[in-house]
């Protein structure tokens, strides 16, 4: 029996979705490698630390937010991620962990990454107006 159109976007909708969280843990994964590995183990002409932080969390929330459309829950999973990496890291060699200005740049960047995918919504949105 052939599925319904609205069953065939359901369907759609779902995988594009599943692909988003996937993408989104990959990403928290690549974030964690980075962040709990030894200092010694860093390259050392990474250019300024919080730059990374805040490119790598705008990253994270961009992708959150695509996976779940919830600007509110991108956001609080994310700064809870990047405040529990910083704990992490306290017994990591080489690394501080608990950074504060660290935490500062994960949020700005977790909300310029959600802030991004707010904007395009809207866009969109009246774009089909």
């Amino acid at each position: 029996m052939p599925r319904s159109p609205q069953a065939e976007v359901s369907g759609r909708r779902s995988a594009f979705v599943r692909w988003w969280w996937g993408l989104a843990a990959a990403a928290a994964l690549v974030i964690a490698w980075g962040s709990l590995m030894p200092a010694s183990e860093l390259p050392e002409d990474l250019p300024w630390d919080k730059a990374n932080h805040l490119i790598a969390y705008a990253g994270l929330a961009t992708l959150l937010a695509l996976a779940s459309g919830r600007s509110g829950l991108s956001m609080g999973l994310a700064v809870t991620y990047g405040v529990a990496i910083e704990f992490a890291q306290i017994p990591v060699p080489g690394r501080l962990g608990g950074d504060v200005w660290d935490i500062v740049a994960n949020t700005l960047g977790a909300g310029l990454g959600v802030g991004a995918v707010w904007l395009w919504h809207r866009g969109r949105q009246r774009a089909r107006r």
